[in-house]
Parts: C-alpha cells; structure tokens; sequence
C-alpha cells in the first residue's frame, strides 16, 4: 500500500509543476494594470487643458463688457448737450432779434415802457405804415391797444354779392398781451345789428365759420352809454408771438393783411341774404 501512495505524491508534484505557468499569468495581469494606472494618468493630464480652455473664455469675456462704447456714449453726450441760452429782462433769449434792448415812448406823463410785442405793432403802425402814434400802453406796459378805422369795399368781378359801389366803414382794435406774447385783432362792423335780424345772422355765421381758413365770425354783446344791451357783428384774430426769435414784426403784419381779407369775403357771403346786406349798407 505504501508503493501505491508514492506514484500518487508524484502526481501532486507533477501538478504543481504545472500551475508555474499560472503564476506567470498571473504576472501578466497585474503588468497590465500599470498601462491602466497610466491611462488615468493621462485622463487627469487632460483635466489642465480643460482649465487652459476655461481661462481662453475668461480672456474673451472682457470685449463683451465694452469699454471702449462707454467712452464713446461719454463723448457723444458732451457733445450734444447744448449750452443754455441767456435770458434778458424780458425773458428772450440771446438769439432773439430784440434781445437786451430796452424801448420807451414819450408821453404827457413822461417815459413810458414800450416791450417787445407792443414795440413789434408800434414798429409796423409808425415804421412801415407812416400812421402817427396811437397806440396806448397801461402804467406796467404789460397791455396796449390800437383803434384805427378802414374802408371796407366790395369786388368787382360781377361774381360777388357786393361790389365796388357797396362800401361802409369797419373799426379795428388791436390788442397786446406781454405776459402771454399774444396780439389779438378784432374787426368790428360799428352798426348795432337789429334784433329781428339776430337769428339769420347768428345761422350765417355757423354757416361760414367752418370755411373761414383763418379766425372766426361772432356776434358781440355789449351795453352802450344809456345802459341798453347790443349786438355787434366782429372778426377776430390772434397770433402768438412766443418762440418767434425773428420775425415779430412781419408776423402781426400777415395776421392783420390776412384777417382783413378772410373778413371781406365772409361779409359777401352773409350777403346773400338780402336783408344783411340792407343792413350792413343801411
């Protein structure tokens, strides 16, 4: 029995023999795992570019803040601010075509104070006209008014309700306001309009208002010297003179040149009834 046992010990040994190739194997596995630890290596040597990217993006971030537009936004600002205009007494600025100039008139009560509006209108009146010196000025020579009278005439086309022959008077006032800049005219037909008559003249007038380009008709009541209510045919006009820097002059002349003219062709509309127009030659 102990013959047989050795054969199989034999056996064991030859068996062992053979698993040495394992344990070479087995090397080979664990030499594999070094180009394993390496390829994390180079995953992690990778990671530095990334950051090397990330820092290219910072680099490109300043151009989006623009710097440069702000100092240009700076200067364009400088650039169109405009400078304030000075202001004299009046309140016109330095671009004005009176401005820093002081005008008076001369009168019974002494040296009166002509502004910039009543100084336009006086400066057409006397300076282009040639007519004397009408106007009246309030103590503050914040007011003045003009009254002048004219010739009303009608055409002579044959196409119109008056003609050359049919003439009457028409007065005129002018008024100023210098705090508001504005200069008014109203034209007046000095007869009083009858009252039987109100009513036709009153559906004329709505009638002719929308087609008058420039002003309006209107009726005016007033009380005369006995205290007795009247009624007065008037045309009135206005224009402000405020922000007109040159010009004021020639601006009152068109306003008067103009009203006159829109007048005269709405009193030869309303005398197509033939009892206005009784009334307006009466």
């Amino acid at each position: 029995m102990a013959t047989k046992k050795s054969p199989a010990k034999k056996k064991v040994a030859t068996k062992v023999l053979k698993k040495a190739p394992a344990k070479r194997v087995t090397k080979k596995v664990v030499a594999k795992k070094v180009p394993a630890k390496k390829a994390v290596k180079k995953v992690v040597a990778k990671k530095p570019a990334s950051k090397k990217a990330t820092k290219k993006v910072a680099v490109k971030k300043p151009p989006a803040k623009k710097p440069a537009p702000k100092k240009a936004l700076k200067k364009s600002t400088k650039a169109t601010a405009p400078k304030p205009l000075k202001v004299d007494q009046y309140g016109l600025e330095e671009d004005d075509e009176f401005y820093g100039l002081y005008f008076a008139k001369s009168t019974k009560k002494g040296l009166v104070e002509v502004k910039p509006c009543t100084f336009s209108l006086m400066y057409w009146w006397k300076g282009l006209l040639g007519y004397p010196d009408m106007i009246e000025i309030s103590k503050d020579s914040n007011t003045a008014m003009l009254q002048f009278e004219s010739t009303f005439g009608g055409g002579d086309s044959g196409e119109t309700e008056l003609t050359e022959k049919d003439v009457f008077d028409v007065d005129h006032i002018i008024e100023v306001d210098e705090e508001e800049q504005l200069v008014s005219l109203y034209s007046y037909v000095p007869i009083p309009v009858p009252e039987k008559l109100i009513g036709a003249l009153g559906l004329s007038i709505l009638n002719i208002n929308p087609e008058t380009r420039y002003g309006s008709l209107e009726i005016c009541s007033t009380d005369n010297e006995d205290g007795a209510n009247e009624h007065f045919l008037r045309y009135r006009a206005a224009t402000y003179l405020r922000g007109v820097k040159s010009g004021k002059v020639e601006a009152i002349e068109s306003m008067i040149t103009n009203g006159s003219e829109f007048f005269g062709l709405a009193l030869d509309a309303m005398c197509v009834n033939k009892s206005i127009k009784k009334w307006l030659l009466s």
